[in-house]
């Protein structure tokens, strides 16, 4: 295995080794404002800030909102800033919108850049012109290799268990085929909802968990109230895997499609899996029919999201401690 280079700047001196995942329709800034108080990059989806006819263009005001109360608290909080936070693009042709959002996330000097449904140069391109950085979403070593080709600084290598469209392999041999040839910035998506699975993803490789299920049942989440009770309420058993309603394999909450009316273990077997998914007759995906990780039975409340991280903080070096013991 390659030894491992110092990260950029960027993702160093975070309170925790660690990024939250954005979590479509769900984070929004005051989520991603939280996060980074908290000490972890922070995210959300572009697509997230969606605009009213006549309205403003709400990328715009997202990121001024997110760019200035940061500031603010960093002029306050000098010994204990907030981590950077980060955007997501959807890079995948269907995006409409991809080359403005490109544009404003380049004029406000977006530090982080999370890349999904595709890797293309000019977007690893802009994210450098404003002195930022490229992640890369991949699922497998061969998707991680194309990506590195083409330009991007770092992978998120999405496991098993991770939430929404979580990729079908597990973390252990993913990470291990990833940095049989990578000493770049690895981060490890799938059920990294403990402190133990935080030390887990860095004994195994990777240099930040990415952290998704946790902060939908938060009180800054924009997430239906009956979500992030179902959030509380479940377990592992309780989330399925489909491609049913994107035509990509995704990870849903069981009760959530029974609540649209549907049996999740007799699902229509002659839906087009062709035909995106704003023109499906089936409920929408996220709006409806919920995502959700293995890691969710490590969420028992609602509760502020500096909670959370405040918990897998305590547990992270409660781990680090017990190994240190019986190892020494």
């Amino acid at each position: 295995m390659l030894k491992a280079r110092a990260l950029p700047k960027v993702l160093q001196n975070l309170r925790l080794p660690a990024a939250a995942a954005p979590l479509f329709i769900v984070s929004c800034p005051d989520l991603v404002i939280a996060q980074c108080k908290a000490g972890i990059i922070g995210s959300f989806p572009a697509l997230n800030a969606r605009d009213e006819p006549g309205g403003p263009v709400m990328l715009e005001v997202w990121l001024k909102r997110i760019t200035e109360e940061l500031d603010r608290y960093n002029q306050h909080n000098p010994d204990r800033p907030a981590a950077p936070f980060a955007v997501n693009q959807i890079v995948h042709r269907s995006n409409e919108r991809l080359e403005r959002d490109i544009d404003i996330c380049t004029r406000w000097k977006v530090p982080v850049w999370i890349t999904s449904m595709g890797a293309r140069v000019e977007v690893n391109e802009a994210a450098h012109s404003c002195g930022g950085i490229a992640l890369h979403d991949v699922i497998n070593n061969t998707y991680a290799k194309k990506a590195i080709a083409k330009g991007a600084d770092g992978l998120i290598a999405v496991a098993a268990g991770a939430g929404g469209h979580g990729g079908p392999q597990s973390p252990f041999a993913l990470v291990r085929e990833i940095r049989e040839w990578f000493d770049g910035p690895l981060l490890l998506a799938g059920a990294v909802s403990t402190g133990e699975a935080l030390l887990a993803a860095r004994v195994l490789g990777a240099d930040l968990g990415y952290i998704g299920s946790p902060f939908v049942a938060m009180d800054e989440a924009d997430a239906d109230p009956a979500y992030k009770e179902m959030m509380v309420k479940g377990g592992a058993e309780e989330v399925m895997t489909s491609a049913l309603f994107t035509g990509h394999p995704g990870n849903y909450l069981r009760d959530s499609v029974r609540r649209a009316g549907l049996d999740p273990d007799n699902l229509p077997k002659d839906w087009d899996a062709s035909v995106m998914p704003d023109d499906s007759p089936l409920p929408k995906a996220w709006r409806e029919i919920w995502g959700a990780g293995h890691g969710i039975g490590a969420v028992k409340s609602v509760g502020p999201a500096a909670e959370v991280v405040d918990r897998i903080e305590s547990e992270y070096r409660a781990a680090i401690e017990r190994m240190r013991a019986e190892i020494c």
